[in-house]
């Protein structure tokens, strides 16, 4: 499909794809603290300003990772930031009733154009996906460059040159997007039927007055 499956001794570069990365869940809340060999809950907001290093018990699972550093990064760096990788289905919510050629294929190109949140990756047994993946650009995990060298046989594959290169592309519109309100220049009639779409919605000032002034 869409991988290459490089040497275990080539560099690691951007669009690696490894499996077994650790995942570690962290709470704010309770957490598991160490203290003289004896384990203890405690809040982080009671413990944080300690200002020294402490021991707490974690969750940590394995899961599918793709490189997201660039690869000057992935050479010197102290450490790597990868992305997980997650099913489709569980990524893109229109995907979740796919059972058609003409549903995926609006789930994987269509909405790949409104969302720019994931990265879709198909199955592959070679690199071991049995089923349509998803990098989901949220979900970071920094880990150290030396470990990851030490682990390049938990490498699976990469992107290959054309997905590489909108993978780079995705990853870069993701983080740079800008954040808006897009109902913020609607006129009065197009702003009624959005809010009958979207109840939660807040209107501006400037359309709370205009739609005020149509009711005198």
């Amino acid at each position: 499909m869409i991988y290459d499956f490089p040497d275990e001794s080539a560099p690691i570069r951007q669009g690696d794809i490894f499996t077994n990365i650790p995942r570690t869940e962290i709470s704010l809340g309770k957490l598991a603290l160490v203290r003289d060999d004896i384990t203890e809950e405690a809040e982080w907001s009671e413990i944080a300003g300690s200002g020294s290093e402490m021991a707490i018990i974690l969750p940590v699972r394995p899961v599918f990772a793709i490189v997201a550093s660039q690869d000057c990064d992935n050479i010197r760096s102290p450490d790597i930031t990868l992305c997980e990788i997650k099913p489709f289905t569980e990524v893109e919510g229109s995907a979740k009733n796919a059972t058609t050629p003409k549903a995926w294929v609006s789930a994987i190109t269509q909405q790949a154009r409104k969302n720019l949140k994931w990265f879709y990756l198909p199955p592959d047994a070679q690199i071991g996906f049995k089923d349509k993946m998803a990098v989901e650009f949220a979900l970071t995990i920094r880990v150290p460059r030396i470990g990851l060298e030490a682990m390049r046989n938990f490498r699976k594959g990469r992107l290959n040159p054309i997905s590489d290169e909108h993978f780079r592309e995705r990853l870069a519109e993701f983080f740079r997007r800008y954040p808006y309100d897009e109902w913020y220049a609607l006129d009065n009639a197009e702003l009624d039927y959005y809010l009958s779409q979207y109840k939660d919605t807040k209107p501006y000032p400037w359309q709370n007055a205009g739609r005020a002034s149509e009711l005198l």
